[in-house]
C-alpha cells in the first residue's frame, strides 16, 4: 500500500490541498499512510520541525467530498460496533435462564463440546425445549392437564430434573439397585406435540451432540502394550500381504476367506488400529472403505454378526475419528438390514440379503437364535442418535420389548426363537454359552446406553442373574470350582462354554453402576474357573467347550475339576476371557489379572503364531508338543482379543472410561447417550 501512496494522494486531493497524510480505512483497524510524493520530503517523518495542525484547521481545508468520504466511513464502523454488540446480547440473553447455561452456550461458539459435558448439555437442550413448549403452549391457550390425560401408554413426561434421576455411572459397592421410579416433573404438550418431537430431538441430537471431536491416542505406553501392538501388527500385516480387502485371512495356506464379501476382518479391526496409535494402518484401511467398501452385494448375510462386527466396527471408527465415511457406510448397511425385521412377529429373521433387501430364516431351521436377536440394540441405537432416524431404534427396541414380554424360568430365556410366532422354542437349552449369551449382556449395556432410563432392562438382568444362580450354578469337585451350566429340559448339563467367560466382565460392570456385592463374587468365582480352563491345558489356551466334575456318571474315573472333549478342545482365539479381566482390573485395581491376560498372551505367541505371518486356531489346546493348526485368522482375534489385552495393560486405567463408553459384543466402544423419552414396555414409537 505504500507504493500506492502518491497516486491516491494525487487523484483524492486536489494539488492546492494535499494534505501530509492520509487516512485509509480497513475491516478491523484505521492506519496513517504517509506518501512519498515530491511534495514531501524523505526525512519528513523524523524531522523534529515537522508542522502541527489543529484538527479544525485541518477539518476546514477538506473539500465537501472528502468530508462526505470521512462521514461515511466512521457511520460504517459504527454500525458494524452496533451489529457486533448485539450478537454477542443475544448469546448472553439466551443462557442466563438458569444456572450453567452460560458456560455451555460459549462452549458451543468456542469449541466443539467434550464427550465429558454431553450430559450437561443434554440437561440444557432438555430444560431449554420444554421451555419453547411452555411458550407455545401459552400463546395457544391449550389446557395442560387435557393435553397429559391424552399422552400415549408408556411414554412419561420428560424428565426435566436430571438430578433427581438414576443417571450417575459408577458408584459400585455394592450398593443396592435403586428400584424407585424417577422423579419426572409434569410434560408440558399435547400428545401430538410429543410424538412429532421425537424425529426432530433425534436430529437435535445430531447437531448438538453426536457430531464426535476426534479423539487422539498416544499409543502403547509400556513393554506389554508394545507387545500387543506389535502382535496386532504381526496379524495385519498378513491380512494385507494375502487377503487385502477379503473377509479373514487363511494363514497356513496364504490366502483368503470369504463370508460377507465386505473387508470383515479390515472393518473389524478400525478401532482396534486407532486406539492403538496406528495411523498409518488406519489410513490405508479408511481409504479403502472410502474408495472400496460396498454393500451392494448379491449375498445372504447373517443379522447378527454384520451388525455387531461390521455396523458396531463403522460407528465405533465414526465415533473416535470423526470422518464422516463412516457414518455413510453404517447408514448404508443399517437400510438394508431392516427387511430384516419385516416379520408377523417384529422378531427378525437371521439372514438378510444385502442388495435385494430380503430376509429369511436360517438354513438349519425357522427359529433365529435368541441371543442373535438380543444383540443388535447397541448398534442400531447408536445408528438412530448419529443419523437423526428413529427407525434404527425403533426395530430393535421393538423386540426387547418382545422378548422382555415372554414368560421365561426366572430370567432365563431358551436359547431359540420363532420370527413368525414372537415366542421361545420351549425345548431349547437354557445357556449362558452359544445362542443365549449376549442376550444377558445386552440387558445390562442397553440400559447403561440410554442413560440408565429404561429400569426394566436392568430388572431382566437382574432376575436373570438370580437365576443363574439359582438354575446353572455348581461347583465342581474336588476343588470346588464355580461354573455356570446348562439346563437341557429338566436335565442339568455341567457344560460350560468358554463364551460363558464373558460374565464375569459384565457382572463387574454391573457392580461399577450399583448392582448388588454377590454379583461381584460371582464375577471373581467365575474369573477364576475361566483361568483354570485355560492354565490347566497343554498350551495355556482355553478350549471351546470345558465339562465340569459334579460327581455323576459321566464324569470319567479319575477325579479331575474339568475335563475335555476332544470334539471341544480346539481354540478360536476368543476373546471373553480377557474381556472379563480387563473390566475386573477396571473395578479392582488388581494387577493379578493383569498376570493373567499376559499368561494368555504369551501363549498365543507361542502356539497360534504363524511364521509365515499371521495367527491361526489351534485343533487341540492339549497338544503342545506337535501343534495343528486350522487354516483360518478370525476377525475377532484383532478387533477384540487384542484390543482388550491393550486396555488391559493400561496402568493408568484411562482409556476409553466406562462412565463414557459402552462396549458392544465385539469389543467396539460406542458412546453413552440420554434419550429424549423414557420410554416403558408396551410403546412403540412411529
Amino acid at each position: 500500500m505504500r507504493e500506492h501512496g502518491p497516486r491516491l494522494n494525487q487523484y483524492f486531493f486536489p494539488a492546492r490541498q494535499r494534505l501530509p497524510f492520509m487516512i485509509t480505512m480497513s475491516y478491523a483497524h484505521t492506519s496513517v499512510l504517509l506518501p512519498t510524493g515530491s511534495m514531501v520530503s524523505d526525512n519528513y517523518i523524523a524531522s523534529r520541525q515537522r508542522r502541527r495542525f489543529p484538527f479544525w484547521r485541518t477539518w476546514n481545508r477538506l473539500s465537501k467530498f472528502q468530508r462526505y468520504v470521512l462521514y461515511c466511513a466512521v457511520l460504517l464502523l459504527t454500525l458494524l460496533a452496533v451489529t457486533k454488540f448485539q450478537k454477542y446480547g443475544e448469546d448472553m440473553k439466551i443462557d442466563v435462564d438458569s444456572d450453567g447455561r452460560l458456560h455451555i452456550a460459549r462452549q458451543r461458539v468456542q469449541k466443539p463440546i467434550e464427550t465429558e459435558d454431553l450430559g450437561k448439555h443434554q440437561r440444557y437442550l432438555d430444560a431449554r425445549r420444554n421451555e419453547e413448549l411452555k411458550l407455545e403452549q401459552e400463546r395457544t391457550g391449550k389446557d395442560q392437564t387435557a393435553a397429559e390425560e391424552n399422552l400415549p401408554e408408556g411414554v412419561e413426561p420428560l424428565d426435566i430434573d436430571q438430578e433427581n434421576g438414576n443417571d450417575s455411572v459408577g458408584g459400585g459397592n455394592g450398593a443396592e439397585v435403586d428400584t424407585r421410579p424417577l422423579a419426572r416433573k409434569k410434560a408440558r404438550m399435547s400428545t401430538s406435540a410429543r410424538l412429532s418431537t421425537i424425529k426432530p430431538a433425534f436430529e437435535q441430537v445430531q447437531e448438538n451432540m453426536v457430531v464426535p471431536k476426534p479423539r487422539i491416542f498416544a499409543g502403547a505406553a509400556n513393554y506389554r502394550q508394545k507387545q500387543v501392538v506389535e502382535a496386532f501388527q504381526w496379524a495385519y500385516d498378513a491380512y494385507k500381504k494375502y487377503a487385502w480387502g477379503h473377509d479373514e485371512l487363511k494363514p497356513m495356506s496364504k490366502s483368503y476367506k470369504e463370508w460377507f464379501k465386505v473387508g470383515l476382518t479390515l472393518v473389524d479391526s478400525l478401532d482396534t488400529m486407532y486406539i492403538m496409535g496406528l495411523t498409518k494402518e488406519f489410513a490405508e484401511a479408511q481409504k479403502w472403505v472410502t474408495e472400496s467398501l460396498t454393500f451392494d452385494k448379491n449375498v445372504d448375510v447373517n443379522l447378527f454378526e454384520i451388525t455387531i462386527r461390521v455396523l458396531g466396527g463403522l460407528l465405533s471408527a465414526y465415533h473416535l475419528s470423526g470422518d464422516d465415511v463412516f457414518k455413510e457406510k453404517s447408514l448404508d448397511l443399517g437400510e438394508r438390514l431392516l427387511v430384516a425385521f419385516e416379520t408377523e412377529s417384529g422378531v427378525p429373521h437371521s439372514d438378510v440379503n444385502l442388495q435385494k433387501k430380503t430376509s429369511h430364516a436360517p438354513s438349519w431351521g425357522p427359529d433365529s437364535s435368541t441371543a442373535e436377536v438380543t444383540t443388535i440394540q447397541l448398534e442400531f441405537n447408536d445408528l438412530s442418535f448419529v443419523t437423526g432416524d428413529p427407525k434404527f431404534a425403533t426395530k430393535s427396541f421393538n423386540v426387547a420389548e418382545i422378548v422382555h414380554k415372554l414368560p421365561k424360568k426366572d430370567g432365563l430365556v431358551p436359547i431359540f426363537i420363532n420370527a413368525v410366532t414372537g415366542h421361545f422354542r420351549q425345548s431349547a437349552v437354557i445357556s449362558f454359552g452359544a445362542r443365549g449369551d449376549s442376550y444377558y449382556e445386552y440387558l445390562l449395556k442397553q440400559w447403561l446406553q440410554d442413560g440408565k432410563r429404561s429400569d426394566w432392562l436392568r430388572d431382566d438382568y437382574v432376575q436373570a442373574i438370580t437365576g443363574a444362580q439359582k438354575h446353572l450354578m455348581r461347583s465342581s469337585l474336588p476343588n470346588h470350582l464355580v461354573f455356570l451350566g446348562e439346563l437341557h429340559g429338566p436335565r442339568f448339563s455341567s457344560k460350560m462354554d468358554v463364551l460363558a467367560c464373558f460374565l464375569p466382565g459384565t457382572l463387574a460392570l454391573g457392580y461399577m453402576n450399583g448392582m448388588p456385592e454377590d454379583h461381584l463374587t460371582l464375577a471373581q468365582n467365575l474369573a477364576y474357573t475361566c483361568r483354570q480352563m485355560y492354565v490347566r491345558t497343554a498350551t495355556g489356551l482355553g478350549p471351546e467347550i470345558g465339562h465340569f466334575n459334579i460327581g455323576n456318571s459321566d464324569t470319567p474315573a479319575d477325579t479331575v475339576d474339568m475335563y475335555i472333549k476332544t470334539n471341544d478342545a480346539h481354540a478360536l482365539l476368543r476373546p471373553e476371557y480377557v474381556e472379563s479381566l480387563f473390566y475386573l482390573y477396571r473395578l479392582t485395581k488388581n494387577s493379578t489379572y493383569q498376570e493373567w491376560g499376559w499368561d494368555v498372551f504369551l501363549a498365543i505367541e507361542k502356539y497360534a503364531k504363524v511364521q509365515s505371518g499371521g495367527y491361526a486356531s489351534i485343533e487341540n489346546v492339549n497338544e503342545a508338543e506337535k501343534v495343528r493348526h486350522r487354516d483360518h485368522m478370525e476377525s475377532f482375534l484383532l478387533a477384540e482379543t487384542f484390543k482388550y489385552l491393550f486396555l488391559l495393560f493400561d496402568d493408568e486405567r484411562v482409556l476409553l472410561p466406562l462412565d463414557g463408553y459402552v462396549f458392544n459384543t465385539e469389543a467396539h466402544p460406542l458412546p453413552i447417550r440420554k434419550p429424549f423419552v423414557s420410554l416403558k414396555p408396551g410403546t412403540t414409537l412411529t
